[in-house]
């Protein structure tokens, strides 16, 4: 049985009149057209969740991400921390009071070479365990 399309060869419109076939006219458009009229069903089936909003999103204003430090930035700017006032060096170790310099948690990536005695309000193990191994403690 020959194709639609070779059964409308040598016919302009191939039977869909003037305006129909131009674009995605006959099919109803492209991707996600028609979701509210021709497309309906296919959507309550598919894609329940498809108009509206959904989920609670945090007011900005209320939201605060914490400030945080790696234990490899803290030996590279012990110095400048010292200079400003938030820490104190006492022989080869350093008292650093990370709270208050306005940091909250600090992290472990990098790597310490310096002995530092640490207060900050929350720190990650790895953070602990590398301070400790460099001849510092930490205080929360």
């Amino acid at each position: 049985m020959p194709s639609r399309t070779k059964k409308f060869r040598g016919y302009r419109t191939h039977g869909r009149g003037k305006k129909s076939g131009r674009g995605a006219g006959i099919i109803g458009g492209h991707g996600q057209a028609g979701l509210s009229k021709t497309g309906k069903i296919g959507m309550l089936k598919y894609d329940r969740d498809h108009f509206g909003r959904h989920g609670f999103k945090r007011p900005q204003c209320v939201v605060e991400a914490n400030r945080t430090i790696n234990v490899g930035e803290l030996g590279e700017q012990v110095d400048r921390l010292v200079a400003e006032g938030y820490a104190t060096r006492e022989g080869d170790v350093y008292n650093v009071n990370l709270t208050e310099a306005g940091i909250d948690k600090l992290l472990g990536n990098g790597n310490l070479d310096v002995a530092v005695n640490v207060t900050v309000s929350s720190v990650s193990e790895k953070a602990r365990e590398k301070i400790v191994e460099a001849g510092g403690s930490v205080v929360e």
